[in-house]
């Protein structure tokens, strides 16, 4: 991938402080700018690849909420698990939108990683003391090897364009319930989710956690793509082929993850993990058998890529 491709692969970020800012940006290591048409020319200059953006383009797009995590006080629940926050069901649903990050102080990083997971078309307006932290997630997005493979699913959602299918989207992307959204039925999955069908009436949707348990129940643990250990807080997206997998893991809680375990179907071999902030590691305790891979992750901050091989 060459570097201009690369550049304009990341997440951008909308910048509308004067161009005597250049310095702050240039230390953290940005180089992509989204700025107000009447200040590009002063941007080129200080020597930013720029993007004019009025504020009509940037209300154009669609805006997604902060990334991370609420405590649910006020709702009653069986379980102590947070509520994500988390807009990777919006990528899959709309993959060629347009969107819109605007995020309060910490929650830069973690945004321009979700945005980058999903190849979204994301610009962010964040707040100055990120600078820092943005560039560093920037630099370890840029330093990724390339990995253009397809997405893997256990099932699909035919989506009718309804809110209440993208809050059924929303929960089983946070339960790392692996979906692909569809127009129609497909053949190559063992599970379509269409609402207002008799085995799936639109008045269980209405309760979409205990929705999203049906599904899980009905396509088995054992058969699922993905499952994740000792975390309510990761997500994960998972794209790959026959030979190559990439799996991709969000951390929405704000504190670094000791220990995750993570299983996978399939036998793959040992490959690398990226994570955010420590670079290549070697996996830990990867083990194969039975049809599955399970694998280690520790010190897990905010994003993690973790490529494998066939293990044939």
């Amino acid at each position: 991938m060459s570097g201009l491709v690369l550049l304009l692969a990341l997440p951008a970020l909308y910048w509308p402080q004067a161009a005597d800012s250049a310095s702050v940006l240039k230390r953290a290591g940005i180089e992509r700018l989204c700025v107000p048409p009447d200040s590009a020319a002063a941007w080129r200059e200080a020597g930013f690849s720029v993007i004019p953006m009025s504020p009509a383009d940037l209300a154009a797009r669609e805006k997604l909420p902060p990334p991370g995590i609420a405590g649910r006080a006020a709702v009653a629940s069986p379980t102590r698990s947070p509520w994500v926050f988390a807009s990777g069901w919006r990528f899959l649903r709309n993959p060629a939108g347009k969107y819109f990050y605007d995020v309060p102080a910490g929650k830069a990083a973690l945004a321009a990683a979700e945005a980058f997971a999903y190849g979204a078309d994301a610009v962010l307006k964040i707040d100055p003391a990120d600078v820092e932290s943005y560039g560093r997630m920037l630099d370890f997005l840029a330093q990724l090897p390339a990995a253009d493979l397809p997405e893997i699913a256990d099932l699909g959602v035919v989506d009718d364009g309804s809110p209440l299918v993208g809050e059924v989207m929303n929960l089983l992307a946070r339960r790392n319930l692996l979906f692909q959204v569809v127009r129609a039925p497909s053949p190559q999955l063992p599970i379509n989710v269409r609402l207002g069908t008799p085995e799936y009436p639109q008045k269980e949707a209405a309760d979409p956690s205990a929705f999203a348990l049906k599904i899980r129940r009905q396509l088995t643990d054992e058969q699922r793509r993905l499952r994740i250990f000792g975390s309510d807080v990761v997500i994960g997206r998972l794209t790959g082929n026959a030979e190559r997998a990439r799996l991709h893991l969000l951390n929405y809680g704000g504190r670094e993850i000791d220990s995750l375990r993570i299983r996978l179907r399939g036998s793959w071999a040992q490959g690398e993990v990226f994570l955010a902030g420590r670079g290549p590691l070697a996996l830990e305790d990867s083990t194969a058998s039975e049809g599955a891979t399970e694998l280690s992750l520790s010190g897990m901050s905010t994003y993690a890529v973790i490529d494998l091989r066939d293990a044939k």
